[in-house]
């Protein structure tokens, strides 16, 4: 009898404990389960912070991110505009439905989204990237190399931005540019730049007496 009394007030204490938590504290649970790919734990918990607090923009955020993973495309879009919704300066929010827009090459709606995030975190070197890289697959080569030069310019030693920026410039017919970039890349580390550079770059560029 006294041990099924002490499991029934142990059942009610944590139950108590579990209705006195935050949307926060749910939300901070679920992060630790996504961490742990324990995705299934991860969604109860962002549901159980989005029921204490509707308007808790980081769970709907973060469900998003397992949806993701299971390759729920639409369901992670709607989290991420709900979060938006919740709170209109989430750039993270926007980066991420940026990405989903463009895997989905909706490319204009991803620039919207990564320009959103910029202009709410004019340091986020990703959103730079990402939205360059839309801009490419819309031939909008200086727009695409303004934005490369933008992350040189704040991570002088971004491999990714002198690669991609080597190539916009190949492509845009700025030869002797883009072969340099590509050699910057290739001097930071980035060992497939010099196979571009044999390809594209091993040809005369130059005029006048003397090669230059």
């Amino acid at each position: 009898m006294l041990k099924y009394t002490l499991a029934s007030l142990i059942l009610v204490t944590s139950t108590m404990a579990a209705f006195s938590q935050t949307a926060k504290e749910y939300t901070e649970q679920g992060k630790a389960m996504y961490e742990k790919r324990e995705y299934m734990q991860a969604i109860i918990n962002y549901n159980m912070a989005i029921d204490k607090d509707a308007n808790y923009s980081q769970a709907y955020y973060m469900r998003g991110k397992v949806k993701q993973e299971f390759d729920d495309i639409h369901g992670a879009m709607k989290d991420f505009s709900t979060a938006i919704e919740k709170n209109k300066k989430f750039d993270e929010a926007y980066f991420a439905r940026g990405i989903i827009k463009f895997e989905l090459q909706d490319y204009y709606g991803a620039i919207a989204d990564f320009t959103s995030s910029i202009e709410i975190n004019p340091n986020h070197l990703d959103a730079y990237y990402k939205r360059g890289q839309a801009k490419h697959q819309l031939d909008a080569y200086q727009d695409a190399i303004s934005d490369c030069t933008q992350i040189i310019e704040l991570n002088p030693k971004s491999i990714d931005a002198y690669y991609l920026r080597g190539i916009l410039r190949l492509e845009f017919g700025q030869l002797k540019e883009g072969c340099l970039d590509l050699s910057k890349a290739g001097e930071l580390g980035d060992v497939k730049a010099y196979d571009l550079i044999r390809e594209k770059c091993n040809q005369r560029v130059f005029s006048g007496e003397g090669g230059y």
